[in-house]
C-alpha cells in the first residue's frame, strides 16, 4: 500500500445508497428506529437519522415505511416557507411495539453492520497493509533514549504486523515503548458502532479505546446536507487505530464477548475492540491466569486471523483478528512459556536497561523537565558509591524517580530544587527496600 495516499481514502466502507445495502433485515431496522425515538425523544428526521447513523433520505424512507404500518405519525404540517422539518412520533401502536422490541434487547441508536460486511472493511484496512519505515518508528520514539540496535529489532517485527515479546528488567521503558509502536501507525480506520450476527447486537465503538477523529477532518460529517450525500457507509466512525492496553487486571472473560442479561445486549471483546490497532499485554506473569494460558487463548487468532467468539445460545462464531499483540513482560520467555508458545510469537525483542552514557543522558533530560538542577558532584557520589552496591544495574525508571524524592526533600525542607549529595542518600533509601528479616 502506497503511504502517500490517505488511508481513509483508500479504504472507506461503500456509502448506502437504498436500505437493503445496509444488509439489514427491513424488521431489524424499524424496531431500532422505533426503540431509538422511543428512548431519545427524537423527531426531526435529520436528528433520528443522526440517532441511528443512516443518511437522511434512508430514514425518511423507514419513517414513511413506519407510517404505513401506522407506528408513526406526523406531528404538524410543514410549509413552503417554513425552514423547519417536520417532526414526527410514535403511534400508540407504535410505542407498543417499541416496548416489545426493548423487552427483547434493550440495544437502540446506530443501525449495526452485517458481520460479513465488517469482514470485507478490515481488509481494507488491515494492520499488516501498513508501510512503516524506520523514519516513522524513529519519529514517534524520539523522545526516548533507546539501546543501541533496538530500532533494528523493532521495525520488522512492528512492520509485519504480527505478535511481538518485548522482555528484560522491570522499569525499563517496555511499556513507552509499546505506546510508541502504536503512535508510529499514525493513520485512520474506520470502526462500526456496532455488529450483527444471527440476529444479535453487539456494541462495538468503546470511547475508551477508539478516538474519533475531529469532525472537520471526516469527510461527511458537517451538514445535513453532506450527511445525506455521504461518501462513505454511515453506520461506520473514522477513528485513529485502537490501542487497547491491560495489565495485571487482565483475565481470559475479557477476550469474550460481555453479555448483559438484564439489557440482553453484547459488548465486544477487547481483542475486538483492539481490531486494526495494537493489543498491548503489559506486565505479562502478573494476571490471576497463568501466562501460557494467555498465549493457548491466542494461538488460533495469531496463526490463523481470525478469532472464534460464542453467543449466549452456545453458538460459535469467527470474527476478524486483525491486531499486533504487543506481549511485555519482565519474566524471561523461558520461564513464563513452553517453546510451542514461543513458536507462535513471531519476533522476540530483548529490553536491556541503559549503559552509564544512556543513563546520564536520561538523568540530564528528566532533571531538566523537573526542574531540578544537575549537580556534578551530586551525580559523581551517584556513581561512584550508590550503583556499586547494586552491580551497576542503571534502569530508566531510576532517575524519575530519584528527581522526585529530592523535588520532595526540597519541598519539605523548605528550599529551591537542588541536588546535593546528601539528598541522593535519602532519595536512594526510597529506591530499594533492605533484605532483612522483620521480627514479629
Amino acid at each position: 500500500m502506497n503511504m502517500q495516499v490517505p488511508q481513509s481514502e483508500l479504504s472507506a466502507p461503500p456509502p448506502l445508497r437504498k436500505l437493503s445495502d445496509t444488509g439489514l433485515t427491513p424488521v431489524m431496522m424499524r424496531d431500532i428506529l422505533l426503540k431509538t425515538v422511543f428512548r431519545k425523544n427524537v423527531e426531526k428526521t435529520s436528528d433520528i437519522a443522526q440517532a441511528i447513523a443512516l443518511p437522511i433520505p434512508l430514514t425518511q424512507e423507514l419513517i414513511d415505511s413506519l407510517r404505513e404500518l401506522g407506528l408513526m405519525q406526523a406531528t404538524g404540517t410543514l410549509h413552503a416557507t417554513s425552514s423547519s422539518e417536520m417532526g414526527f412520533q410514535l403511534t400508540d401502536g407504535g410505542k407498543a411495539r417499541a416496548l416489545d422490541a426493548l423487552s427483547q434487547s434493550e440495544y437502540y441508536g446506530p443501525m449495526p453492520v452485517p458481520l460479513e460486511d465488517y469482514k470485507a472493511q478490515v481488509k481494507r484496512q488491515s494492520i499488516r497493509d501498513i508501510k512503516l519505515t524506520r523514519p516513522m518508528l524513529e519519529a514517534s520514539m524520539g523522545h526516548l533514549i533507546l539501546p543501541d540496535g533496538l530500532i533494528d529489532q523493532l521495525g520488522p517485527a512492528v512492520g509485519s504486523g504480527r505478535s511481538v515479546l518485548m522482555y528484560g528488567p522491570p522499569g525499563n521503558g517496555k511499556s513507552s515503548i509499546a505506546e510508541g509502536i502504536r503512535a508510529a501507525m499514525g493513520d485512520n480506520i474506520y470502526v462500526p458502532h456496532a455488529l450483527c450476527y444471527a440476529g444479535q447486537v453487539i456494541t462495538l465503538f468503546d470511547p475508551i479505546v477508539h478516538t474519533p477523529v475531529k469532525p472537520d477532518e471526516a469527510a461527511g460529517a458537517a451538514s445535513p446536507l453532506r450527511k445525506a450525500l455521504a461518501r462513505f457507509d454511515t453506520r461506520y466512525i473514522l477513528c485513529t487505530r485502537p490501542t487497547v492496553m491491560t495489565g495485571g487486571e487482565l483475565t481470559l472473560s475479557m477476550l469474550d464477548l460481555n453479555y448483559n442479561a438484564v439489557s440482553r445486549t453484547y459488548q465486544a471483546s477487547l481483542q475486538l475492540k483492539s481490531t486494526g490497532g495494537v493489543f498491548i499485554v503489559d506486565d505479562l506473569g502478573r494476571q490471576e491466569e497463568p501466562p501460557q494460558a494467555l498465549i493457548n487463548r491466542w494461538i488460533v487468532p495469531m496463526e490463523m486471523g481470525y478469532d472464534i467468539l460464542a453467543l449466549q445460545s452456545g453458538e460459535k462464531f469467527e470474527v476478524p483478528f486483525d491486531t499486533l499483540v504487543v506481549f511485555s513482560t519482565n519474566y524471561h520467555p523461558n520461564e513464563i512459556f513452553d517453546q510451542a508458545a514461543l513458536r507462535r510469537i513471531f519476533f522476540k525483542v530483548k529490553i536491556d536497561g541503559p549503559n552509564q552514557q544512556q543513563f546520564l543522558k536520561i538523568f540530564a533530560l528528566v532533571a531538566r523537565k523537573k526542574g531540578v538542577p544537575l549537580d556534578e558532584a551530586s551525580l559523581i557520589h551517584l556513581l561512584k558509591t550508590k550503583y556499586p552496591t547494586i552491580g551497576h544495574n542503571y534502569a530508566n525508571y531510576h532517575p524519575v524517580f530519584l528527581c522526585d524524592q529530592i523535588k520532595a526533600i526540597c519541598e519539605f525542607e523548605g528550599i529551591p530544587y537542588q541536588m546535593r549529595p546528601e539528598f541522593i542518600d535519602r532519595a536512594w533509601e526510597n529506591l530499594f527496600v533492605k533484605d532483612e528479616k522483620i521480627v514479629h
